[in-house]
């Protein structure tokens, strides 16, 4: 089962979601070094998003998060991917300049509100080049089956996008 993303930056790239309570400015709350979340005000401060598929709401803040986001590609300590319920053009910039300068970056998409409520922390998920995401059915480390999200993404999006 796939659902179809917004894509504001194509790209493949599959891993564990890490999922924040609440939007991330990168610039002072990402050291692109080391990929750990570094505002201490932030309820995920601490975590890495290194080789994650990080999902936010919405970035929050300076428009200088994009070099941060490059910086952290040029480092090899980037998300994976990056999924958020709101398109986010300062995350996604930071995306496309790294493609170009370094040709690689994650993806940025974005995906409807309902769909997005329901991505746990620690699922497993595959984004394709064209937008579509798919869950794994793998137990994710915290034993949580993947399996139901088919049933909810059928009730909340239009046919069209499976």
């Amino acid at each position: 089962m796939k659902i179809k993303a917004r894509v504001l930056v194509a790209g493949e790239a599959a891993g564990e979601t890490l999922v924040l309570a609440e939007p991330l400015s990168l610039w002072g709350g990402l050291n692109p070094e080391t990929g750990e979340i570094i505002d201490r005000r932030h309820p995920q401060a601490g975590e890495i998003v290194t080789g994650k598929v990080l999902v936010l709401p919405s970035g929050r803040g300076s428009s200088s998060a994009s070099s941060i986001l490059l910086e952290a590609v040029r480092a090899g300590t980037a998300p994976a991917a990056i999924i958020t319920a709101v398109p986010d053009p300062i995350l996604a910039l930071g995306a496309a300049v790294a493609r170009e300068m370094y040709d690689h970056a994650p993806p940025v998409l974005v995906v409807d509100t309902a769909v997005y409520h329901q991505i746990r922390a620690g699922d497993k998920i595959q984004v394709e080049r064209d937008g579509a995401v798919s869950p794994s059915l793998e137990r994710s480390q915290s034993g949580v089956l993947l399996i139901g999200i088919k049933k909810l993404i059928k009730t909340f999006l239009p046919q069209t996008f499976f």
